[in-house]
């Protein structure tokens, strides 16, 4: 159940849901900022959580009428959102712990927030693991972006904890703003770092490299087969991949040879690249060959524009 798509996106939202109210107990019994930094935190990622569950429900919806290509993008919108929500708990957070500087103010059951601080931590690390195996998995954008939210969460409450534990053995309250500030900063880099991920799927960036060599050495096996290629172009939309390009067949190449052709390597190309829609637009060969198509001297050639 928790290891598709959806089923782990429920997994995330009962956990964070759970830690979110922990730490946000805690953080306001005590004063302490940088637990209440944590809260808020995990409570964009409660938001963050439940925006992925339903924006993987939709994007997970078979192409229609209205939408031909399917709903991908909804998985690249949800990660973009999801870094500016953080983006935007970072600030907030570095304004309370400045403000905590300035204005100064005393730290109450540093041990109980401890504890939870270390609970929280063990929890985080068990789900966020789990969540990244399932995105990989499945290739999604917007589990990606959650489970790294999570990450996020082991990371700064070690860095929590490290302050509570100076704070109880220092007594210097100052330390927990400090932290909150460490905190910010680093959500920050990870807001950064999602939306860099995410936002080039909205404006259809190609495959990365080494996926459309692949491609490209996949139409090479077949140069027998086929003259060239051309026009190779790439996209993706969540976890789907788009690739077109241009097929240059002998001139008396029958319409059979040529579909046949067609499918074996769009079969070919899917089973080497997950989630794969291939369109081959197939071209006659320019050149007049007297011993077309048997020996073609054009079959060794470099594919090119």
């Amino acid at each position: 159940m928790f290891h598709t798509k959806t089923g782990a996106a429920g997994l995330t939202i009962g956990t964070v849901a759970l830690l979110s109210l922990l730490k946000l107990a805690v953080g306001i019994i005590s004063g302490s900022v940088s637990i209440i930094a944590q809260a808020i935190d995990s409570l964009l990622d409660l938001f963050a959580s439940l925006f992925t569950f339903f924006s993987l429900r939709f994007a997970g919806k078979p192409a229609d009428r209205e939408h031909p290509f399917g709903h991908g993008k909804a998985e690249s919108i949800s990660g973009v959102v999801q870094g500016g929500l953080i983006f935007a708990a970072a600030a907030y957070i570095f304004y309370q712990a400045v403000t905590r500087i300035v204005v100064g103010a005393d730290i109450e059951y540093v041990t109980a927030g401890i504890v939870v601080m270390a609970v929280c931590i063990v929890v985080s690390i068990i789900v966020s693991r789990h969540l990244l195996r399932v995105a990989r998995k499945t290739d999604s954008a917007a589990l990606e972006a959650n489970a790294r939210n999570l990450a996020t969460d082991v990371y700064t409450a070690l860095g929590v904890l490290a302050g509570l534990v100076a704070v109880r053995i220092s007594g210097l309250n100052i330390l927990d703003p400090i932290i909150a500030i460490g905190v910010a900063l680093f959500i920050l880099k990870t807001a950064y770092d999602v939306v860099r991920k995410s936002f080039p799927h909205l404006i259809d960036v190609k495959l990365p490299e080494d996926e459309e060599a692949l491609i490209e050495s996949t139409m090479r096996e077949h140069m027998g087969e086929l003259v060239g290629f051309h026009s190779l172009r790439t996209r993706k939309a969540g976890s789907e991949r788009y690739i077109e390009l241009h097929m240059i067949m002998a001139r008396d190449a029958s319409v059979e040879r040529a579909h046949n052709l067609c499918d074996h390597l769009e079969e070919d190309i899917k089973s080497k690249l997950p989630n794969a829609c291939v369109t081959i637009h197939v071209e006659p060969c320019d050149r007049e060959c007297d011993s077309c198509p048997d020996n073609c001297p054009l079959d060794q050639r470099t594919p090119g524009p």
